[in-house]
């Protein structure tokens, strides 16, 4: 079996993954960008000045998605929002962003790309709050029905050395005849795959448990998956943990405790002698420390409604000697509210904004990376739905070995 390494590119950003991916000689053979209802398609013009026009399409993907080529990797950051705590009343796979997972489907069940490595926020896996697990578990059920093995693991950016809090879920799949597949299928045992063998622990290794050869301190052995997808949307309900696997439709989850690597800090990245344009001014600044604290209020509606408001405090300045808190879109925003990241300048004490640049190396992306003509709001808003490079380099370099290795194992043994 031979692997072109070819990847398929989808929600692609600004180019998270291709930038991670190309670094382990993974090469994008398509890719897709579009932002509905938006004029300006700031994200897709960053990519393209990057990589070029060649393979990049810039439509909605239903328009496409039957004309895309053959590819070894399918990989994609689908839309988030109907995911995100961040969002108001998310709707799930239901949403209107949500539903894009069956244009995912589609293209999966017409390519059967051998491997898939998909990137959302870590609430996927409680989704939605009213019937927790459902929609995992419809992707799930979709993947078993299309002959896919599943990893899932929601990863931590600063736990393995990035200057960023950021935890999101990442979705590995492999059809069920690859070489790799053995792991899953060979006397399964869904604890070595979780803590040691599998593509996660290779990349993002973690704690191992207490263990006896027959049962495992933490360890669900869950369900065997429903291939009704109907039903499952109709009645599954289920608790995943942050690591799991499903191989042949048989689910294992645990939760696991990753092994910490040398924190990099925020303080790290910082620009000097950064533009005025990002300094609070001094008559901001109680504005900006009443929307940081905590609160115990009462507040009135529009209608006269009379409620109690409670929340409690952020950090404020944020810590440059800690891993920043997670970049979200409407990071920059120079008016007073309660998640921009607001640091004390090094160089002067005065309190500022973080820059376009110093959220890009949050990310792991190079300086200027999104300076292409775009507003600077638009660039903030990028880094907020972007991937940490780093983690998507270590995830293709994992795969990669794990490919190269498997198909020299088999190569042996037919030689034999």
């Amino acid at each position: 079996m031979r692997i072109e390494k070819n990847v398929c590119e989808l929600f692609a950003g600004v180019g998270g993954f291709r930038l991670g991916l190309e670094r382990s000689d993974w090469k994008i053979v398509f890719s897709n960008q579009w932002e509905p209802n938006k004029k300006d398609q700031h994200a897709s013009i960053c990519y393209v000045s990057h990589f070029g026009k060649k393979n990049h399409t810039n439509i909605d993907i239903a328009k496409v998605k039957y004309d895309i080529p053959q590819h070894d990797l399918l990989v994609g950051g689908f839309p988030c929002q109907d995911y995100s705590a961040a969002a108001t009343n998310a709707k799930g796979i239901k949403g209107k962003k949500g539903v894009l997972w069956w244009e995912i489907y589609h293209i999966i069940d017409k390519i059967r790309p051998p491997y898939i490595l998909l990137e959302n926020v870590d609430r996927l896996l409680r989704s939605p709050s009213d019937q927790r697990g459902r929609d995992f578990g419809v992707m799930l059920g979709c993947l078993n029905n299309l002959s896919y093995d599943v990893e899932w693991r929601v990863v931590n950016a600063s736990d393995y050395g990035f200057p960023q809090r950021r935890f999101r879920a990442f979705i590995f799949a492999s059809l069920f005849k690859n070489p790799i597949n053995k792991i899953y299928h060979d006397d399964f045992d869904g604890y070595e795959i979780i803590e040691r063998k599998g593509f996660f622990a290779r990349a993002f290794p973690v704690e191992k448990s207490e263990y006896n050869g027959l049962t495992l301190k933490g360890m669900d052995r869950g369900i065997k998956i429903s291939d009704d997808l109907a039903g499952i949307t109709k009645s599954f309900e289920y608790d995943f943990h942050n690591a799991g696997v499903m191989a042949k439709g048989d689910i294992f989850t645990k939760k696991v405790n990753p092994v910490l690597e040398e924190q990099s800090v925020l303080g790290d990245i910082l620009e000097n002698d950064v533009d005025e344009h990002y300094f609070i001014p001094e008559k901001e600044i109680k504005d900006w420390s009443y929307h940081k604290g905590s609160k115990d209020e009462t507040r009135i509606t529009k209608s006269g409604y009379e409620y109690k408001y409670k929340e409690g405090a952020i950090t404020f300045p944020d810590r440059l000697d800690r891993p920043s808190r997670t970049l979200i879109t409407s990071d920059g925003n120079k008016r007073p509210n309660r998640f921009t990241h607001i640091i004390k300048d090094p160089q002067n004490g005065r309190l500022r904004t973080i820059t376009p640049i110093e959220a890009e190396r949050l990310n792991g992306f190079p300086d200027g990376w999104t300076d292409t003509g775009m507003p600077i709001r638009w660039r903030y808003f990028c880094m907020g739905n972007a991937l940490v490079v780093g983690l998507i380099d270590r995830m293709g370099k994992s795969l990669s070995e794990l490919v190269d290795r498997k198909i020299k194992e088999r190569q042996s043994s037919l030689k034999v």
